[in-house]
Formats: structure tokens, C-alpha cells, sequence
């Protein structure tokens, strides 16, 4: 934090109570060492706590602790807390620094890079936000064992759509060392998050603002939102809803381009381990939750597509009858 310039002193960190459990002894040790004071606030783990309660939260703690603009806030915890305190940070003051050290798979190799903030709304997910550059992302592969296997394969996800969208040598890296990164082999971890980041960092520094190139990132998550928002957040965590997202898209795809490998594709995404859906969950009712997501622009609905592995677009001409085709996919027989 010193060597990105930030100043010593009093240093706000949002964490839950999961990472705290684990880490919350070592870092206040850290700080301490180091000179800095530390007000540390734990907030209870959770897709629910990206809400306008626990970001009031921050705002009294801070407020009351008599931050000013050049206080870090460092986010120390998965997306939601990195989501969450990355908002609080844009908007406190009008903007106090922030730091993101990722604890998850996924915060690691997606949410924690690019400045992407914000809560969810009863209507939608991160519907609430803004952009907000962190000063630092600290990536530490050794946090990622503490984590259990539904989390573990979640962040595994977005590894896979990074590979997907910009890197088919990547995905057949993944396709190749798939079992041991499914184990937690060591070996393969710190490559595969280092290769998975790279491909996010490469795009936001292009589209910081998700005008043109940034939107392939949300490859599989106009499918991933409307199945979290119609299921209920917290039925599937946002890895899992991608999941499924990703082999609806991919099914898509292939409806359209026949250079789409659906088969190679579907060998990777149909190993995850999912929960299984709600009985009674439709094609129509899904189609009507994407309808509330942000990307939908003018009314339409916004897909990001593939040509093949590697390369990506964005399509919002999509018949009504495709779409409701790639939903059956997901769904199977109901």
C-alpha cells in the first residue's frame, strides 16, 4: 500500500465473517506492524449483503471514524465484499481510495480487477453502482485453500469464459490440466490465475467503461443473471448461474456459427458440479428476468456470442424461438 502511494494512517477494511474467521488475527498484526490504524468491519458473508443496509453500514462506520479523502478503504474478502466496499469507496467523499485483495477464485481472476462497484436492487443484480479504479489489487494464491469446493469451482468459471472469449490456447490449457485444476493442485493454480487475469486486465484497459469491448465479459451472464434473479439470490452462487449461462450461450452460438465446438466446449462446462434447479422454472420466466438486466439496451436484449473458441461478440438480433431453445437446453426435460 506504501509502495502504491497511499498515505499511512488510518485505513478502513471491509471484510465478512468467514474471511475474518481465517485471517482477521494476521492482518491486524500486519497493519499494526507496519504503522497503520486499522478499523476493521465485518459484515456477515453473502450475495445479500450487496445491499443498501450493509453500504449504510460502511458509510456510519466510516463517518463516524472521521475519514477523509485520502483514507483507504481496503476491500478484503470475495466479489460481494469487493463489490460492495469498492462502492462504498467511489462514493464516500466523493471518492476515497481503494485497495481489493481478492480472498475467492473468482474475485481473484475477475470482479477484483477493473473497478467494477455496486450493490443489487430487488429488481436485478449490481442494478446500483459505478466505476471506480482500485489503487491495488494484491493477489495471494495461498488464500484460495481455505475455500470450499462449491466456491472453488465457481471462480473456476470465469477462468474458463476469460479462456472462452479471448485465449483458445488457454482453453486448451484448461481442457488439458481440467482434473488438476478441479483438485487444487498447486502447480497449476498460480498460472491459471495469472493467465485468467491477464485476459481481464487486457480488455478493461481497452473499454474501462463497457462501451464496445469490455461487454465480452459478460459471456454467459445475461443467461447467469436472469437464472439468479428468477431462482433467488443466493440458490446459485453467480459462478454456477455463469455456468449455466456459458452452455446456453454456447448453445446459441452454435445455432449460428458452425465453427462454435459446442461438443469440446460442453466437455468442459457439463463437469461442474450444480445444484439442481427449482421444479416449475420456464423459458418465459426467464426470458422476462433478463428483461430487468442492465445490459439490455433500448429494449433489446444483448448477447455475448462466439464465432469460435477464442472469439467473441456481442448479437442483440436473436429470435424469440432460439432463445427459448437455448433455455430447454439449460433446463432439460421439466
Amino acid at each position: 500500500m506504501r509502495e502504491a502511494g497511499l498515505r499511512a494512517g488510518k485505513v478502513l477494511v471491509v471484510t465478512d465473517s468467514n474471511v475474518a474467521a481465517h485471517y482477521r488475527d494476521r492482518l491486524d498484526a500486519l497493519f499494526i506492524k507496519d504503522g497503520w490504524d486499522a478499523l476493521v468491519l465485518v459484515l456477515p458473508p453473502g450475495e445479500t449483503t450487496k445491499s443498501p443496509k450493509h453500504l449504510h453500514a460502511i458509510y456510519d462506520a466510516a463517518l463516524a471514524w472521521n475519514v477523509d479523502r485520502r483514507t483507504p478503504i481496503v476491500a478484503f474478502g470475495g466479489g460481494v465484499i469487493g463489490d460492495l466496499a469498492g462502492f462504498a469507496a467511489a462514493t464516500l467523499l466523493r471518492g476515497l481510495p481503494v485497495v481489493q485483495v481478492p480472498t475467492s477464485l473468482i474475485a481473484q481472476v475477475d470482479s477484483a480487477i477493473g473497478g467494477k462497484t455496486g450493490i443489487n436492487h430487488e429488481q436485478g443484480k449490481n442494478l446500483i453502482g459505478s466505476f471506480h479504479q482500485p489503487e491495488l489489487v494484491l493477489v495471494d494464491t495461498k488464500l484460495l485453500y481455505t475455500l470450499n469446493r462449491r466456491q472453488w469451482t465457481s471462480g473456476l468459471a470465469e477462468a474458463v469464459k476469460h479462456a472462452l472469449i479471448d485465449d483458445e490456447p488457454f482453453f486448451a490449457w484448461i481442457e488439458k490440466e481440467w482434473n488438476r485444476l478441479l483438485a487444487r493442485d498447486p502447480e497449476v493454480i498460480a498460472d491459471m490465475v495469472y493467465r485468467a487475469a491477464k485476459v481481464k486486465a487486457r480488455v478493461v484497459s481497452e473499454d474501462e467503461r463497457e462501451l464496445g469491448q469490455r461487454a465480452l465479459l459478460n459471456f454467459g451472464h445475461t443467461f447467469g443473471h436472469a437464472l439468479e434473479h428468477a431462482t433467488g439470490y443466493g440458490t446459485l452462487t453467480h459462478g454456477e448461474a455463469v455456468v449455466l449461462g456459458m452452455r446456453a450461450a454456447t448453445f446459441l452460438s452454435r445455432r449460428l456459427h458452425a465453427k462454435v465446438d459446442q461438443v469440446r466446449i460442453e466437455a468442459v462446462l457439463g463437469t461442474f458440479p450444480l445444484p439442481a434447479l427449482p421444479d416449475g422454472l420456464t423459458s418465459g420466466e426467464l426470458t422476462a428476468a433478463m428483461r430487468s438486466d442492465k445490459k439490455a439496451q433500448a429494449g433489446r436484449l444483448r448477447f455475448v456470442l462466439l464465432r469460435k473458441i477464442g472469439l467473441a461478440y456481442v448479437e442483440d438480433d436473436v429470435m424469440p424461438s432460439d432463445l427459448e431453445a437455448a433455455w430447454d437446453h439449460v433446463l432439460g426435460p421439466r
